[in-house]
């Protein structure tokens, strides 16, 4: 059963240091804890994004992300020597579970011909800057992985999550371009016909 959180505060950290989950007394500014906690920033912006986006399907995929992203926060906060004690872990059908959504959502909207300037509308905006955080956070593994050796596999997942937040960035833009339109052509032929009688 999990431990319940009595007190937000432990004054355990006012000192620059900090527990890992494995028991370890790291700083604040250590490698790992920068990475794990650039994480959790990618947490907020998937909850940011999700809170938007209108489509159903969409939604459901970025609340499984984030579920994902606790079995990696815990990879992440723990050390090599004891990730091996984790329930669960990222795996190889995770980044396969990542490539089927990315392959569907091309196949229904293709791909764009060129750059994307970020902007076109808030939910599409979110979606980019949840993938640039994404991207920081695969530096940062990388980073880390060259010290210990232990996290090929949460850099495939982080990698291939950038690429399908990129794929779910440009579908939810032309998805939401086609429902303007689409509204505004209802709105025309709900009008009356000017010059009419």
């Amino acid at each position: 059963m999990a431990e319940v959180l009595r007190k937000i505060y432990t004054r355990f950290g006012d000192r620059g240091q900090t527990k890992l989950l494995s028991g370890e007394t790291v700083e604040k500014d250590d490698l790992r804890v920068n990475t794990y906690g650039a994480l959790d920033e990618l947490q907020s912006h998937l909850g940011m994004a999700r809170s938007l986006i209108q489509e159903e399907s969409v939604r459901s995929i970025l609340r499984a992300i984030q579920k994902d992203l606790f079995m990696a926060g815990a990879e992440l906060a723990s050390t090599p020597e004891r990730i091996s004690q984790l329930g669960n872990r990222i795996t190889t059908k995770d980044v396969n579970k990542l490539e089927d959504w990315i392959d569907q959502m091309t196949d229904w909207f293709g791909m764009p011909d060129g750059f994307i300037i970020p902007g076109d509308c808030p939910e599409s905006a979110a979606l980019h800057l949840t993938r640039s955080v994404c991207r920081r956070i695969e530096r940062l593994i990388v980073s880390l992985n060259r010290s210990t050796g232990t996290y090929e596999e949460l850099i495939v997942y982080i990698n291939r999550l950038s690429d399908l937040l990129f794929v779910l960035a440009w579908s939810t833009a032309v998805a939401v371009a086609i429902k303007k339109v689409l509204d505004e052509l209802m709105a025309v032929s709900r009008s009356p016909a000017k010059g009419r009688h």
